[in-house]
């Protein structure tokens, strides 16, 4: 089994190789997401991993709260994607 870890408070310039690597210390990683503004293309300075459940116990551990680029990290478990109230029923209106 694999867990999916939520990794916020990222500094602006991280990579998903350098993410990998951290992380790769503590278990197998299989997958690194870094989010991005979908306008900008800039990071948003959080993103998911997923990763072996042993460690993944060990990665929030000894990560969350860890210094990266001056920032401490924000390591948990992932929770479940939840509908944003007032947004679902909202109908979509056309930029143009």
């Amino acid at each position: 089994m694999s867990k999916k870890l939520y990794v916020g408070n990222l500094p602006f310039t991280a990579t998903e190789d350098e993410i990998r690597t951290l992380f790769g210390e503590y278990g197998e990683v299989d997958t690194v997401e870094l989010l991005t503004d979908r306008e900008t293309g800039r990071p948003r300075g959080f993103g998911f991993v997923q990763m072996d459940d042993d460690g993944a116990v060990k990665a929030i551990e000894n990560l969350d709260g860890k210094d990266m680029g001056g920032r401490p990290l924000r390591v948990n478990e992932a929770r479940e994607r939840t509908e944003r109230s007032g947004r679902s029923d909202r109908p979509r209106r056309s930029r143009w």
